[in-house]
């Protein structure tokens, strides 16, 4: 092929979302961002040869009040710069990695917790360019409409969620964002975020999991309606990682979600898989969950 007609086919397909000309058709795991924006592929995934992204998110940035030592009274008021940013942006940046993506073959698209609210509006709006959605222990709206809904059940009554709020740093309406102080040295408090989280970790893993989530969040996320419709989200497959210990998304909630979905669409059911972990893997169970993605390639 001649190098500018070579060229011309590479941007084509890049801009449809297909396969590139001449190149081998690689699956790729998409890891949408989470809570705190922060999304990666897990290292082990990789050095047995997948290939993996996560999804930056726009607006996301550390500050220098949240370095140490920190300054609190700017941390509690200077402007965020997700003010004014919104889950359809965030979408947005997540579609356009997908589409990257899929010009080098099939794409996993993978979200954990409020995540999962995430991989839904990316399928409902490309769901031509997504070959499995996997749900990490993750929202999947379906008979209620936001993630807040779901919260609201009885089936999310024992979440601790609530033990997180003492982590607020900021009036959301000053900075334009939900602002969470993650560097404190408050003992209760991160003795009630690792019982939350993270029970079956060490001290070292908590904080590295920590340390690793940006200190602002949208406003409004997990009240943005999420709901997949049936005709584009619902003729995707889709995977359920369901934690058995989790304290944050409870066990009967993630299996109400499951069935909903499954309900609605009855000829594209969850196929689900259990691991026995909290909300957040330790190092132990996050090698088998890698063990789970990679079975699915």
């Amino acid at each position: 092929m001649p190098e500018l007609s070579r060229r011309t086919a590479l941007q084509a397909a890049s801009v449809a979302g297909l396969p590139a000309p001449g190149r081998r058709r690689v699956p790729t795991f998409v890891f949408a961002a989470g809570a705190n924006g922060v999304s990666a592929a897990p290292d082990e995934l990789i050095l047995r040869g997948h290939r993996g992204v996560g999804v930056a998110q726009p607006g996301q940035q550390f500050r220098l009040s949240y370095q140490a030592p920190q300054d609190l009274v700017a941390f509690a008021s200077e402007r965020s710069a997700l003010a004014g940013v919104t889950v359809a942006d965030q979408v947005a940046a997540t579609v356009e990695v997908v589409r990257r993506a899929a010009a080098h073959g099939p794409v996993i698209l993978v979200g954990a917790s409020i995540g999962g609210a995430m991989i839904s509006l990316v399928a409902d709006a490309v769901p031509q360019l997504v070959d499995l959605l996997v749900y990490d222990t993750a929202f999947c709206c379906t008979d209620l409409a936001t993630p807040d809904e779901y919260m609201a059940t009885p089936e999310a009554a024992t979440s601790r969620i609530g033990d997180l709020l003492g982590f607020v740093a900021a009036d959301p309406s000053v900075v334009g964002a939900v602002r969470f102080n993650w560097r404190t040295a408050d003992r209760t408090l991160l003795a009630a975020a690792k019982a939350a989280f993270l029970a079956d970790g060490t001290d070292a893993e908590f904080f590295a999991f920590l340390n690793g989530m940006a200190p602002d969040e949208l406003l409004g996320k997990g009240a943005t309606p999420s709901r997949g419709d049936r005709t584009r989200w619902g003729r995707v497959p889709r995977v359920y990682v369901r934690h058995l210990r989790d304290r944050i998304v409870p066990l009967a909630l993630q299996d109400r979600m499951i069935r909903e979905a499954d309900t609605a669409t009855p000829g594209n059911r969850f196929r689900v898989v259990d691991l026995d972990t909290s909300h957040v893997p330790d190092a132990a169970k996050l090698a088998e969950l890698v063990d789970i993605y990679d079975a699915l390639v």
